[in-house]
């Protein structure tokens, strides 16, 4: 059977990912930092998941785990790096500790797990890691500034892991970078009414079961990037090739954000 992991899966995204697959017929191994939210989420989703704490800024501890899930399904095909944590603010105001735990997660959590995956299917010659990034990770995101920072060392260090193995002649293990716009998960649920996240409502919210059926379409065709949904993907990278058209529209879209992060947090999501 084609064994999977998904990390930062106790609930959110990271759930209806490793839901997704489940019904792809995979064994999952459900992780999150929270072991008993990983465990119950893989009650949720039967007897094709297993569940398992792990802490991503571990290394050792995402080696063992890639090892688990390659003993028990057989193989290791999809590795996920969804684990993530998000502090809204200026950046001259968070402490030292914020700009620590971001990029331990967001950054190096996601470097480990990348490495991990490969010690396994570098051996097997096939498989595919599938790195959430985000639109921050595309541009940098006002009021998530350090957040926006970890992500662009994530993207930077996926596509230039999966440049490296083609060009040492892997030609059959995918590296895929998902980068959606504001997603209506616990992460941002949680910061509804920070001032400082007003970008992550400028665009379309996201549902965390559509971002993950396109990370089910990126196992069948797989793509460096995918942006969601892509025209927002357009458009803020025309904002990282202009800086100074971000300067000139910061003011009118953060009136937007306002406005639809109100709307939003009176309706729940809605």
């Amino acid at each position: 059977m084609a064994g999977a992991l998904v990390t930062g899966a106790g609930r959110g995204l990271g759930l209806e990912i490793a839901r997704v697959l489940v019904r792809r017929g995979h064994v999952v191994c459900v992780t999150d930092v929270d072991g008993d939210a990983a465990a119950a989420a893989a009650e949720q989703l039967g007897e094709a998941a297993l569940a398992s704490a792990l802490d991503v800024r571990d290394p050792d501890a995402c080696r063992a785990a890639a090892r688990q899930v390659a003993e028990r399904a057989g193989s290791l095909d999809v590795w996920v790096n969804n684990a993530g944590v998000l502090f809204p603010g200026l950046p001259w105001e968070h402490d030292d500790e914020v700009l620590r735990t971001t990029l331990d997660v967001n950054a190096l959590g996601t470097m480990h797990g990348t490495r991990a995956a490969l010690e396994v299917m570098r051996p097997a010659g096939r498989g595919h890691i599938v790195n959430i990034v985000s639109l921050a990770g595309l541009v940098a995101a006002p009021g998530e500034v350090v957040y926006s920072a970890s992500k662009h060392a994530a993207i930077a260090f996926s596509l230039g892991t999966l440049f490296d193995l083609r060009r040492t002649g892997e030609k059959h293990i995918h590296i895929s970078c998902v980068c959606p716009d504001g997603i209506w998960t616990p992460m941002l649920q949680e910061t509804v009414h920070d001032p400082h996240t007003v970008a992550s409502y400028t665009g379309r919210l996201l549902r965390p079961e559509e971002v993950a059926e396109q990370v089910g379409k990126l196992l069948d065709r797989p793509r460096p990037v995918r942006s969601i949904p892509r025209s927002r993907g357009l458009q803020v990278r025309l904002f990282d090739l202009w800086p100074r058209l971000m300067l000139a529209v910061i003011g009118p879209l953060e009136r937007i954000g306002r406005l639809k992060q109100a709307r939003v947090a009176r309706r729940g999501g809605r």
